[in-house]
């Protein structure tokens, strides 16, 4: 692959901003959408309804035969009444992926939207054909709701990750639980501005956080341990969460000479989260108290604080050129907040770290049948882990999809990155450019829009590099035999979310 047949970074910009007026919506097939999912939710609603009156009936029973008082008559029956309404009662969430992914010699290769060199800096790349591990995350909540209109959730969140294709994996397990809280709302003794907030406390993702699925990347990831409060209505047009979130730096090296010198603390990051209709703002300051006695070598002194910013649009057309929908943000951070996605994460940064990123994506019909998703990812980083250092790169990404059948589509997928990285954490300086294609026939129990799970896809990937990039690291799978660019790969892959 040479340098030359690529975009530079400001074509795949102007190639973006080509994108606001590519598309043309089809309307009758979102409405055709809409009305299916308000199908599906009378449906459900249907069950709970039908399951109500069973309970009733069991109720009016156990008061008939003197077993029931009228009190608890009417305890029970409002109980049944707020779980019929979806207030109340056990939930269960899931998202999943597991899929098989193989060389041209048969054998399991690396993969992932992070296989580039730029992907230890946050540069993830198209990951349709690209995925070869098992991740499953199980969500369960509980929600109550109380006589004095009060509501509470509860929240436990299990995942695990493992990249082996073997039944038994306990060896590889990465079992862990991501989310454990409980979050109040509707709480009477809440007026004023605070009348419609709720308030939370424990481990968790942030509720806002959003993200470019057919890269698997955030725009922005702030999640840990904490408490916030979320809806606080400031004026007619303006509502702002705030929130306080720890994450735990630990085991690091305060002297690289000796070893056993090791440190810990916490990374702190208070943020307001600020929206102004279809505008977000959101500013955090960082603190880590102690982290400056890092030893990040070549003379650094690690950041203690930092700062982090995000101007975002949540679009409800396809760029103002029809049906659809897009997100636009900027992210600018320094210091600890120089880790612009994963805020609070990155505890080897120095104080004059500086990061900014754009990222872009939107979803549209082309034609009845046709869809189209695409993506605009890029950041420039500066003396991130020594004074001078420079890391730019770009991805471009576009999903296409085409629904033959009811219950069958044609995937395809074009992914390119542009990088240029100066020396880091166990890596040489590099620049070139990195492109994929995908073709992933698929099939589903129904087609109709991106956000339609799940599905089973077969897929061939056609991958190619600068064969400059294979000595960015002998440990990542750029620098490793028989992985040199130019190949292809093959695999199966199923996608789960409810």
């Amino acid at each position: 692959m040479n340098s030359a047949t690529f975009k530079t970074p400001l074509a795949i910009a102007i190639a973006a901003a080509g994108m606001s007026i590519a598309g043309t919506a089809m309307a009758d097939s979102q409405a055709l959408e809409q009305r299916l999912a308000d199908l599906e939710a009378r449906i459900v609603a249907a069950e709970q309804r039908a399951n109500a009156a069973e309970q009733r009936a069991e109720i009016a029973e156990a008061e008939a035969e003197g077993r029931l008082s009228a009190d608890e008559v009417e305890e029970r029956l409002a109980k049944v009444e707020r779980q019929a309404s979806g207030e109340e009662g056990f939930s269960f969430n899931v998202y999943a992926r597991s899929g098989l992914l193989l060389g041209e010699d048969r054998k399991s290769i690396a993969g992932g939207p992070y296989i580039t060199p730029a992907g230890g800096f946050g540069g993830a790349v198209g990951r349709l054909g690209n995925e070869g591990d098992t991740y499953a995350e199980a969500i369960l909540n509980y929600r109550m709701q109380f006589d004095n209109g009060a509501k509470a959730h509860y929240r436990t969140m299990i995942a695990d990750s493992v990249s082996t294709s073997n039944d038994w994996t306990a060896d590889e397990s990465n079992l862990n639980v991501r989310q454990v809280y409980a979050e109040f709302s509707d709480l009477p003794s809440f007026t004023g501005a605070f009348e419609n907030a709720s308030i939370w406390a424990g481990k968790r993702f942030d509720r806002d956080n959003f993200d470019i699925h057919w890269l698997d990347t955030d725009f922005v990831f702030l999640a840990g341990t904490g408490a916030g409060i979320y809806d606080v209505q400031l004026a007619d047009n303006w509502k702002s969460n705030f929130s306080l979130y720890g994450r735990s730096f630990s085991e690091y090296p305060v002297d690289r000479e000796n070893p056993d010198l090791t440190g810990d603390t916490d990374s702190l990051t208070l943020t307001a989260n600020n929206y102004f209709g279809n505008w977000q703002w959101m500013v955090s300051g960082l603190s880590a108290a102690d982290n400056d006695e890092r030893d990040i070598g070549a003379g650094q002194d690690a950041a203690d604080s930092g700062f982090h910013t995000m101007v975002a649009y949540h679009g409800d057309s396809f760029f103002g050129a029809g049906e659809g929908n897009y997100k636009v943000a900027l992210l600018h951070g320094q210091g600890l907040g120089a880790e612009v996605k994963g805020i609070g994460s990155n505890g080897d940064l120095t104080d004059d770290a500086q990061s900014t990123r754009l990222g872009i994506y939107g979803t549209t019909y082309l034609a009845p049948k046709w869809r189209i998703a695409p993506a605009l990812l890029a950041e420039t980083s500066e003396d991130r882990f020594s004074e001078g250092d420079r890391f730019d790169w770009a991805t471009l990404s576009a999903r296409l999809a085409n629904e033959i059948t009811e219950n069958f589509e044609m995937q395809y997928e074009a992914s390119y990155q542009y990088m240029d990285l100066d020396q880091g954490p166990g890596g040489n300086a590099v620049s070139g450019n990195f492109g994929k294609f995908t073709i992933a026939p698929t099939f589903k129990p129904q087609v109709g829009g991106f956000w339609q799970r799940p599905e089973i896809r077969a897929f061939a990937s056609y991958t190619d590099w600068d064969r400059e990039l294979n000595r960015f690291s002998a440990d990542d799978a750029f620098g490793t035999e028989g992985f040199t660019g130019g190949q292809w790969s093959f695999g199966v892959q199923t996608e789960v979310w409810f």
